[in-house]
């Protein structure tokens, strides 16, 4: 017979599991459209092609990385708030209307340049109160690290730097940090 302990601490331990490999897949998954956006600002077709094929591949492992890196012992449980999910929703919504917003207000003012680096800044801000929301305080620096990028893109475009090249910077290097942090969850929780 197993006590109401046990069950919670199961619970919590899958709960926690599921968490982790749902989070690494999902940045895994973000990381690859970053690297493909990325790619496409590369003039070079055949450079382009190889940055859409290494994104696959690192993609890929990423995923695999998250189904057999949280089967290993888990250090930390995660200490949800109350009515987490809820809040994950509401962050997630207002990500989404905000990246639209971005996306209107630099296509109505002629300067869609500022569409990448509009929208890395809104998905490296949503990352701060997710880290609170899913207990995962790494997200912070995964917030950081993206509001940083926005920023470089912002200077390149600042110094005269073409679309296509703002695209590249903010796509790769928010591709970067979304593998960095999709590898980190699922070995190190």
């Amino acid at each position: 017979m197993t006590t109401q302990t046990e069950t919670t601490d199961a619970e919590c331990l899958a709960l926690t599991r599921g968490l982790r490999r749902r989070g690494a897949i999902v940045l895994a998954v973000f990381g690859l459209v970053w690297a493909l956006a990325g790619g496409s600002g590369i003039a070079a077709g055949p450079v382009s092609a190889a940055v859409g094929v290494l994104g696959v591949v690192v993609a890929a492992g990423a995923v695999v990385v998250a189904f057999r890196g949280t089967r290993g012992p888990v250090n930390r449980l995660v200490r949800l708030p109350e009515k987490w999910n809820r809040g994950v929703g509401l962050v997630n919504g207002a990500e989404l209307l905000a990246i639209f917003a971005v996306i209107a207000a630099s296509n109505a003012s002629g300067h869609a340049e500022f569409i990448p680096v509009g929208i890395c800044l809104v998905v490296g801000l949503h990352f701060f109160p997710l880290a609170r929301l899913f207990d995962q305080p790494q997200y912070t620096w995964t917030a950081g690290l993206l509001t940083a990028v926005s920023l470089v893109g912002l200077g390149v475009l600042a110094a005269g730097g073409s679309a296509e090249t703002v695209r590249a910077v903010v796509g790769l290097g928010a591709a970067l940090v979304l593998w960095g942090s999709s590898f980190h969850v699922a070995l190190r929780g």
